[in-house]
């Protein structure tokens, strides 16, 4: 009895662990989402604005 009870909580840690994992992908990928997004607003604000600094 003892063995499957072992079973259950070793499944059970193994399904947490996952959820924390995937939790922890989704902000990763949230994050870089984000990042992501700033750095072309950012691109395209420099292309639309006329170069008044330009070194040579």
């Amino acid at each position: 009895m003892k063995r499957k009870d072992e079973k259950q909580l070793n499944k059970k840690r193994s399904a947490e662990g996952s959820v924390e994992s995937l939790q922890a992908e989704v902000e990763r990928l949230r994050m870089e989402n984000a990042y992501l997004k700033k750095l072309n607003a950012l691109v395209q604000n420099k292309e639309k604005s006329p170069n008044k600094t330009r070194h040579k």
